[in-house]
């Protein structure tokens, strides 16, 4: 008798440890809802309750056979290393989740990844672009292409397509994203025959860059360089364009959201900036996601919330062909994933928590975010 109530303890708790409880699959999700990118952090939260809505009006995932419903617990890490670890520790140690999606930031995730990987609980980080966030790790993925190949693609575009022989820089050093890309971006410029100028830096809520910008405008560059996030690029195109520099204006992913026009006005026009996606490019899963997003929140779809709506379904799909929410069995399931058609394109993984993805360049025109070419 002893030993058959231990046997039905046994089973109970292995139920709770693998997903499969009475309360369904819960899943944590890590993102900047406070700070100063917070704009993304609602994006991210639109896209997570959106697929947590579609999934279970279908009456959940299917987890070997029996539908569960699933809950997405929603956590704010203030776009701060040190709330997202904390994050990281609370979802793993007290919700029980067995998998993660986020953080958005690169510093956020290179935080929050090795506390996901010690635990053996799987990651995808929707937006983070920093190699580092998975370099080395089992447990750790993401759904957007990474700095190196993001750099040498905004490089190549700054030489072919802008005619650009000297380039300057400026970029957040504190930040492992801004830092990353502008050190890919200086390096593949110059092996591409171009001449960097130019390599200024700052700290993360500087608001004053005259003197940096004065420095650049004396080397006269063909182009300017800024891997920032959309917060901080208006204050810089802004101030450089006071000071009377006339220069063409290239950027990263960090710029996709609608505050950067919002916020930068007419001084945005004609600036370009690599991306992970286009709602221009006649893509099926792009088309029916914007549609439903739009509908839902009467806003416009950016990177972030793409990304992170194909984070929540590449996990999904590995549940449900994993055939049980055990996080072993799904990170097996994620490394195999082959030709997942996602809101932002394709994505296969093969050895690595990287996926092989192509890039987009975007042109700010009328106000707008408008496709101009694709890279793959």
């Amino acid at each position: 008798m002893k030993r058959s109530v231990w046997l039905l303890s046994a089973l109970f708790v292995m139920g709770c440890i693998t997903g499969c409880n009475e309360k369904g699959v819960k899943i944590g999700v890590s993102a900047p809802i406070s700070g100063d990118i917070a704009a993304l952090g609602q994006s991210t939260k639109n896209a997570v309750l959106l697929a947590q809505e579609e999934i279970n009006a279908k009456g959940g995932i299917n987890v070997g056979g029996k539908m569960q419903k699933v809950t997405f617990i929603i956590e704010d890490d203030e776009n701060k290393p040190e709330a997202a670890a904390t994050v990281f520790q609370k979802l793993i140690n007290q919700d029980k989740v067995v998998a993660i999606i986020g953080s958005q930031s690169s510093k956020c995730s290179n935080a929050g990844a090795p506390i996901a990987e010690a635990a053996g609980i799987p990651q995808i980080s929707p937006w983070s672009t920093n190699p580092n966030v998975t370099s080395g790790k089992q447990f750790v993925f993401r759904a957007c292409f990474i700095d190196p190949y993001q750099g040498k693609v905004v490089a190549g575009f700054a030489r072919d397509k802008m005619k650009a022989a000297t380039a300057a820089v400026l970029y957040d050093v504190a930040s492992d994203y801004n830092k990353g890309i502008a050190e890919v971006f200086r390096d593949e410029f110059a092996k591409s025959g171009g001449k960097v100028v130019g390599f200024e830096t700052y700290n993360t809520n500087d608001k004053d860059f005259s003197a940096q910008l004065s420095k650049i405008k004396g080397a006269t560059p063909d182009v300017l360089f800024l891997p920032n996030y959309f917060n901080d690029v208006p204050l810089q195109i802004q101030q450089a364009r006071k000071l009377g520099m006339t220069c063409k204006v290239v950027g990263s992913d960090g710029w996709d959201n609608q505050e950067l026009i919002k916020m930068g006005g007419k001084d945005m026009e004609g600036a370009y900036f690599t991306n992970h996606y286009s709602p221009d490019v006649d893509r099926p899963a792009s088309k029916a996601f914007i549609a439903k997003y739009t509908k839902k929140f009467n806003s416009q779809v950016d990177a972030a919330a793409a990304l992170t709506y194909d984070s929540v379904y590449l996990l999904v799909n590995a549940i449900e062909k994993a055939g049980k929410a055990d996080p072993k069995a799904i990170r097996d399931a994620i490394a195999s994933t082959k030709n997942f058609e996602g809101a932002t394109g394709a994505i296969s993984f093969s050895g690595s928590g990287d996926p092989t993805k192509g890039a987009v360049i975007i042109r700010i025109s009328n106000g707008k975010f408008v496709f101009d070419s694709a890279v793959n």
